[in-house]
């Protein structure tokens, strides 16, 4: 990604594409519009919903241009092949390399089917009532700090706890070295901004090298010590035949799923939050009714999604509705700016859980949809309802802080009383 795009292509972007459309991407780009991406995502859509910026790269904006993109086995993720073709450094391949993140078939399929066991409906179902217990005891924890008259983090005390110990429980890793994750995790993810610095790219460097410590550490632990969790499955598949998950993928994906099962989960409920709070009309008729839960988070997913972007490349000559991308084309796919799209959704920038046919593009689709897509949305589904019972007179008492990030887009922390 890095070898594609970063701070210097505003100006580059500007001189070689059509002069508003390129602009438009510059803007996007430098920085300047993070806190509030939507705005530039309607400038670069008024040129079309796959619009060419420069040779051989597009930008994709439209829902049913992403959506189609997404599908398309010919769109490629961005892998190896494709950063050989660029000369770009390894910073992203040594934090994402060897995970299902960075592969394509048939090594994406490979590893996807090995942790797919973990993410069925049915295992996902039989984990509503651990959710529910854990997001229970966290919100009353919340209303015990609010009877005592005391502000609080929501992202701290609630937005992060939650997810941690439901994929902790999956993956079979302690809990108790949840803030340490939480450390790793903000580091790591660096890597999938559009634009870095050298600080931040070795930064998660070492949070990668540091995670993979830790993996490597449990993956011996439950080789003597086997568990009912993903760890030890996956452990298991890859000492039964190396040539089915090899040691570097094992501890790759690992990493992977800690990181991916939090840190978009805690988004989602931050931005939904966040929601509420602006919302009291919402937030009382959730209370009223914990059956509007799966609407409501829906439309957070359409209307501030928790992943912005995601990219792919095409190793010969593919149609996207009409538009023709040249073998080694590259697409900036705006999963932010296609949920939005008012071709798909009237009034957009409106959020209004009673649309009909909310289908977000947030989790992506096709073969790399997100694994855990039905983990998150279940735990956003439980934990809206009972913060609201729980925190009845939920209120700001600061701005809340949103991250400068692009592609995860959340808070950094949401200042309240109850």
């Amino acid at each position: 990604m890095r070898g594609v795009w970063g701070r210097e292509t505003a100006g580059r972007f500007a001189r070689v594409a059509d002069p508003g459309v390129g602009e438009a991407v510059g803007a996007l780009f430098s920085g300047q519009h993070w806190l509030d991406p939507y705005p530039v995502y309607d400038a670069i859509r008024a040129y079309g919903p796959l619009v060419r910026v420069d040779d051989r790269f597009w930008v994709a904006t439209g829902y049913a241009a992403v959506d189609a993109i997404l599908r398309d086995p010919r769109m490629l993720v961005p892998d190896r092949e494709l950063a050989g073709l660029q000369a770009v450094d390894g910073a992203e391949d040594a934090v994402l390399g060897d995970s299902m993140l960075r592969a394509n078939p048939p090594d994406h399929t490979r590893m996807r089917r090995l942790a797919a066991g973990a993410f069925t409906p049915r295992r996902i179902e039989a984990m509503r009532a651990a959710v529910t217990d854990q997001a229970t005891t966290l919100a009353r924890y919340l209303a015990h700090l609010a009877k005592r008259g005391d502000a609080f983090d929501f992202v701290t005390e609630f937005a992060y706890p939650l997810p941690i110990r439901v994929i902790c429980t999956l993956l079979g890793v302690p809990p108790t070295d949840q803030h340490w994750f939480r450390e790793q995790a903000h580091a790591l993810t660096e890597v999938l901004e559009p634009a870095l610095m050298v600080t931040d790219v070795d930064e998660a460097v070492r949070a990668r090298s540091r995670l993979g410590l830790y993996f490597t550490d449990l993956v011996r632990a439950r080789r003597s010590e086997p568990a009912e969790d993903l760890v030890t499955a996956l452990t298991r598949a890859h000492d039964a035949d190396g040539s089915t998950l090899s040691a570097s993928e094992l501890i790759a994906n690992l990493v992977l799923l800690l990181v991916a099962g939090f840190e978009t989960t805690t988004n989602l409920l931050g931005n939904g939050l966040a929601v509420l709070l602006e919302r009291p009309d919402l937030a009382a008729a959730l209370r009223a009714n914990p059956a509007l839960a799966p609407s409501f988070v829906e439309e957070v997913l359409r209307w501030d999604s928790p992943v912005q972007l995601t990219t792919r490349w095409c190793r010969e000559p593919v149609e996207i509705h009409g538009v023709r991308l040249e073998p080694y084309s590259q697409v900036l796919v705006l999963l932010g700016a296609g949920n939005r799209d008012p071709a798909r959704y009237p009034d957009p920038h409106v959020f209004d859980p009673t649309r009909e046919a909310i289908a977000p593009l947030s989790f992506g689709a096709g073969g790399h949809y997100c694994l855990g897509a039905a983990l998150a949305r279940m735990e956003a589904q439980v934990a809206f309802p009972l913060l609201v019972q729980a925190l009845p007179r939920l209120a700001l008492v600061a701005p809340p802080l949103r991250r400068p990030r692009l592609t995860l887009r959340g808070f950094v922390e949401i200042p309240v009383t109850g």
